[in-house]
């Protein structure tokens, strides 16, 4: 039997849970969306990514500053994904079977807005998708069902969050299936494990050279492509170019921190940082290889973080 559901959501990575929940045959009363914010070098007024496409799918669409204050259809399920607000009992309570999150990690690590950033930052090897009851405090809902997923020796926090996107689509179907057959089992998060993943802003990824080589890598990965790690190419201590930088390994040896060395690699605290992939100011990203084709690089000069 389809279910009614309504979808609450703002940010890329409900995206294909949207999709994917129309293509198993569930209903979709309404998409409830953050109203339209300005952007763009013209600041004009733009829905946000779910909103769009929900428009494109030809779906209802509610753009509100408060959902609480919402007259909502009735439905059997609420699904929030990436929303932004904070949700009322009224509204969680008012789906015949309640309502659910997606959560791109393994609960209750990384409760917060940035899990995926953190998840790469903090070293982690592994990590997930969480589908859990929505709670009035933050991501400590009971856990419904859980994935998980290996992080690449060198994947961004872009990459990651794409793929978890299309694994937490899924995920949820499953879900859904099961709260419609009465066969979902939850179990509650301990909450003595949790840990807390905040909201990235710029300065986080300003890079301190004497770091560890292997944290100014992950860094640099969990970064990108927002807020990214910025940094300046000092020679003779005039600037000579920008990048973002996209990729990076830890390697050990080094010394001089945040001077390019003989390798091409750049100086840490302990170790030196092998830059794999940057970005150019105004360009898409490209190999190191293919920068030192066209600007300079070379052992002596300096990397300042932006």
């Amino acid at each position: 039997m389809a279910l009614r559901i309504l979808f609450a959501g703002s940010g890329e990575f409900g995206g294909p849970s949207l999709d994917a929940l129309m293509g198993a045959g569930h209903e979709i009363v309404g998409v409830i969306s953050q109203p339209d914010r300005p952007a763009g070098r013209g600041r004009e007024l733009t829905p946000t990514p779910i909103a769009r496409l929900a428009l494109e799918r030809g779906l209802r669409v509610i753009k509100t500053a408060n959902i609480n204050q919402e007259k909502l259809d009735a439905a059997d399920l609420l699904v929030v994904i990436a929303f932004g607000q904070k949700i009322a009992p009224q509204v969680v309570n008012h789906p015949r079977l309640g309502s659910v999150n997606l959560h791109a990690s393994l609960l209750p690590k990384y409760r917060g807005a940035a899990p995926i950033n953190c998840a790469i930052v903090c070293g982690e090897r592994r990590t997930g998708n969480s589908v859990i009851r929505l709670a009035q405090k933050m991501d400590a809902g009971a856990i419904l069902r859980q994935s998980e997923m290996e992080i690449g020796e060198v994947e961004t926090a872009g990459e990651l969050h794409d793929r978890l996107a299309v694994n937490g689509a899924e995920l949820l179907v499953r879900v859904a299936r099961e709260l419609e057959e009465g066969k979902a089992v939850e179990r509650a998060q301990d909450d003595r494990l949790a840990t807390l993943a905040p909201k990235m802003k710029k300065e986080d990824a300003r890079i301190r050279w004497e770091w560890r080589a292997n944290e100014i890598a992950r860094r640099i990965m969990g970064m990108y492509p927002w807020p990214g790690c910025r940094g300046r190419l000092i020679r003779n201590g005039e600037e000579v170019g920008r990048v973002t930088l996209v990729r990076a390994r830890a390697r050990e040896g080094g010394g001089g921190d945040g001077v390019i060395l003989e390798d091409g690699s750049v100086g840490a605290g302990v170790g030196s940082v092998e830059i794999v992939e940057v970005q150019p100011e105004g360009k898409k990203a490209m190999s190191l290889g293919a920068y030192r084709n066209g600007h300079l690089w070379e052992p002596g000069m300096r990397l300042e973080s932006l």
